[in-house]
């Protein structure tokens, strides 16, 4: 480190018991936001829906590229 930089003072760490602690976490437990019940049930439905679309896609890459690989087979193999 160069003479010209300093380092940055640490701030010392504040001690607190469990009683503290604790009343910090329901401090910010009462800052989190729930998701209403619509808004749980919408999303629920768009990743339902979107499960099955994506569960389709990969059934139809999976069988389009058996059939592709069946046929690249059967051409090298002479069958």
């Amino acid at each position: 480190m160069s003479m010209d930089q300093t380092e940055p003072e640490v701030e010392p760490r504040r001690r607190g018991g469990p009683f503290r602690f604790f009343g910090e976490v329901r401090a910010e437990a009462r800052k989190v936001t729930w998701a209403t019940r619509q808004e749980v049930t919408v999303s629920t439905i768009m990743v339902v829906i979107f499960g099955v679309v994506a569960g389709l896609f990969f059934f139809t890459v999976d069988t389009l590229l058996r059939w592709v690989m069946g046929f690249i087979l059967n051409l090298t193999l002479g069958n």
